[in-house]
This record gives C-alpha cells, structure tokens and sequence, in this order.
C-alpha cells in the first residue's frame, strides 16, 4: 500500500492525487489521507509549521498500518524529514520527487508555484537536495492554492502564462508545477511547449520503485 498523505485539510486536493496516483501506476494500491487538523492550503514557512504536528500523527498512523511508502503531498515538502526519521518505510515529498525527475531530463529546469511567499522555501529546499546548479529559477504565479480549485480555468491560464515565461526567460529545459494542487496542468498542457513535471506523478514512480 502506497498511502498518500495531504498536510492540508482540502479533501478535493487529496482525490486530486490519488486520482493521478493511479492514472500513473494502475496496478497500484494506493489511498489517500487528508489531515483534518492541518490548514486549508499550505502557503509559505508559517503554514507548513502548523500542518506538521497532524501530519505526523498520519505518518504514524501508516507507519503502523504496514505501508510500503508514504508520499507527502505537499510541494513544500512539509514535515520529510521528521518524517523519515520516524517511518520504517520510504517517505517521499513530492517536491524533491520532482527535482531530481526533472534534473534527468536536462541540465536545468524552473518551478512554478503559487505566491510569492513560497518562493524562499522552495529554494532553500533544492539547495538542501544539493540541485541548485540545475535550478532556473522559482517563479510565482501569483495564483492561490485555494484558486487552483475554485477558479480552475483563471488559476490554469495564469499558472500558464508564467511556464511561457519560463521558457523564454530562463533557459531550461522542463518546468516543475510548484503546487500540488496543479496536478490537472500535466494532462491540460498540450499547448504548452516545454516538458512539464509533477511531483505526485514524480514521488508514484520512485514509490513504486521502492
């Protein structure tokens, strides 16, 4: 079982992953749990310190329930490490998964995120995964969490616009989608014309490896 945990409270946000999860690995046996506790989106520092305490109790929980990898499903990648450290299974963030994806397919890749706000923890985290060199640059879309599934078509086209920009401006070669709650881009983005990774697809795969 490969039980993907959402640090916020958003249900939609969690079927949302699930959903690709599966698109993904078929075959896989894969659930999805919502921290309750956590809060509706996690935005910057100050958001993910106040999901990791619910968080935990889910690593806990699937720790116990036999899980043979746990995914964080949360680009920040809320909480990894006090997770790993208390999990006897894999646990992979999505936002790492989808660094060293990206990293395979080219010398350099830019993020594409939400606010402003999450731009400093994104960036700390991939010099923390020592990928900095391949970093383009972290680009927010000025789009909410909370607007990727509230006004779906606006959050999209915005979100759009800034992977255009992307390509023109920082000489990459793929875009990561900053947000987990952009994980419909990947199927809707047949007209953008760069290669386009996502971290719940990302954390399936090494999931399924592991």
């Amino acid at each position: 079982m490969i039980v993907i945990i959402n640090p916020n409270s958003t249900v939609s946000m969690t079927d949302a992953m699930v959903e690709t999860a599966l698109r993904t690995m078929p075959d896989a046996n894969v659930v999805g749990w919502t921290s309750t506790k956590g809060p509706p989106a996690i935005q910057g520092e100050q958001d993910g310190k106040a999901a990791i305490p619910s968080l935990l109790d889910l690593v806990k929980e699937a720790d116990e329930a036999e899980a043979r990898a746990i995914i964080i499903g949360c680009f920040d990648d809320t909480g990894l490490h006090a997770a790993r450290e208390m999990a006897s299974c894999p646990v992979i963030g999505i936002g790492q998964a989808a660094y060293h994806l990206a990293s395979l397919f080219g010398q350099r890749f830019s993020v594409v995120t939400t606010l402003d706000v999450s731009v400093p923890v994104l960036t700390a985290n991939i010099s923390s995964y020592g990928l900095e060199k391949n970093l383009g640059r972290v680009r927010a879309s000025g789009v909410p969490v909370l607007a990727l599934e509230n006004d779906r078509e606006n959050a999209t086209r915005r979100v759009k616009e800034e992977i255009r920009t992307a390509l023109r401006e920082d000489n990459i070669d793929s875009v990561v989608l900053g947000c987990a709650g952009m994980v419909h881009i990947v199927k809707d983005g047949d007209d953008v014309p760069v290669k386009i990774i996502d971290g719940v697809h990302a954390a399936v795969k090494f999931a399924a490896m592991f």
